[in-house]
């Protein structure tokens, strides 16, 4: 009995945990000492200077918002000179469309004409007869999501080696404040960070 009880439990908490729409991953180096990383830098992907105008990184300045508040909170101190670890990000976003369709609401008629039995209404079988037709519903509505992703990646710049990388992919409406999508996905992220908060 304990055994299906710890297997519905299981069951359970798997298809809750797939419900979520967004999932965290990070990957990084058991071997390496994170202890020794101090300072950090951001480098922007795909070119040197963060502040570059990029389509793709609108909420480039969240981003890095996000980041150094996390490193501040590990006591880790941005240095642009001469730092212990290089951030980079990246970010991804593509539009589905879903479609859902409305419950449909039908009338329906029936008529009846009793059988008649020895003579005497009302009794034995008779014929009856019923149909419905849709009056309303079944509208086909389209709506509009996002697919994201946002990785962070660390490379050591000591060794040159990539020492640490978190990503969350998210589906979200387009109509959600982004920013705070930004914010919260970081915070998740960073929770599987080797370096824990002081």
């Amino acid at each position: 009995m304990k055994r299906l009880s710890l297997l519905v439990l299981l069951f359970v908490l798997l298809v809750s945990s797939n419900l979520k729409a967004q999932t965290v991953k990070v990957d990084y180096d058991t071997k390496t000492d994170f202890k020794k990383f101090k300072t950090y830098a951001f480098l922007a992907p795909g070119d040197s200077v963060l502040n570059r105008y990029r389509k793709d990184k609108l909420y480039g300045g969240t981003i890095v918002y996000a980041v150094n508040q996390e490193m501040k909170s590990r006591g880790l101190v941005m240095d642009t000179l001469k730092p212990d670890a290089i951030f980079m990000f990246y970010t991804s976003v593509d539009e589905i469309t879903t479609y859902s369709q409305s419950a449909t609401v039908s009338v329906g008629v029936g008529i009846g004409v009793p059988g008649y039995y020895y003579g005497y209404p009302g009794y034995g079988s008779g014929y009856y007869a019923g149909a419905s037709v849709p009056v309303a519903g079944g509208e086909i509505t389209a709506t509009l999501e996002g697919e994201g992703a946002l990785k962070y990646v660390m490379f050591d710049t000591h060794t040159g080696k990539l020492a640490w990388s978190g990503m969350l992919e998210k589906t979200f409406k387009l109509s959600d404040d982004v920013e705070k999508i930004v914010l919260d996905a970081t915070v998740k992220i960073f929770k599987k960070f080797p370096i824990k908060k002081r």
